[in-house]
């Protein structure tokens, strides 16, 4: 169930990642009423995704690729509706077509989610490899591969993926995960590390937001010279 909470947080991500195809082929798909059908089968899809009719999402997506067979984005959100559905062998299929038509990293990240909910853990840990190197500034994708390696029977290369999810985003919840790792094993020495990491983390993050609060009411409070001029109004 943790790759379909994942999946579903990149749908929003996708929803403004990928542009409309806009390359037709036919001289009458260049034609503005082909366009305006291209846009309202859009619109259709999304609104059908968003008030959750898989049904009429699916058909207008499968009517877009009826007319633009190469749209890189209808094939993703397609994966991540049959995702939703848990038809998983359709939704790889949709994932890995996407991909190859465009190798966009959040459609490999997504068909690795898929191999991972399935028990594909090697075919996970690769695609989310691939995703790296096109995109390696992405903390999720690390927490991802923490997983596969995790689920490999490989602890210490899943601590080093979150080592790196850690260093691009400092929080606690990605300590922790590495603590509960170390417990896996036993590793005691480890085990106080992390867990003294963890305490600075949270004082840290204490600090931040107490300075952050700060800010707010010094930025919200009125400065001497307004009191006087509303004084003198």
């Amino acid at each position: 169930m943790i790759a379909i909470f994942v999946i579903l947080i990149f749908a929003a991500y996708l929803a403004f990642l990928f542009p409309m195809e806009k390359k037709p082929k036919k001289e009458e798909e260049r034609s503005p009423k082909y366009v305006a059908q291209m846009k309202k089968l859009w619109q259709v899809a999304q609104t059908s995704m968003r008030e959750r009719k898989p049904f009429r999402a699916e058909k207008a997506l499968l009517t877009i690729l009826k007319f633009d067979e190469k749209n890189a984005a209808a094939y993703n959100r397609l994966g991540i509706l049959y995702a939703k559905e848990q038809r998983y062998d359709e939704a790889v299929e949709c994932f890995e077509i996407a991909q190859s038509l465009d190798s966009n990293p959040a459609s490999i990240h997504n068909a690795g989610l898929i191999y991972l909910e399935i028990g594909e853990y090697e075919k996970a840990k690769m695609a989310f490899e691939q995703a790296i190197q096109i995109e390696g500034d992405v903390p999720a994708r690390y927490m991802a591969l923490a997983k596969a390696e995790e689920k490999l029977g490989r602890p210490k290369k899943a601590i080093e993926a979150l080592e790196n999810a850690y260093e691009l985003d400092p929080n606690v919840a990605t300590l922790r995960q590495m603590l509960a790792i170390y417990e896996t094993i036993n590793d005691e020495e480890a085990m106080a590390a992390i867990t003294a990491r963890i305490e600075e983390q949270i004082t840290r993050d204490n600090l931040a937001k107490r300075r952050k609060m700060s800010r707010e009411k010094t930025k919200h409070r009125p400065t001497l010279r307004r009191k006087v001029q509303k004084k003198r109004v």
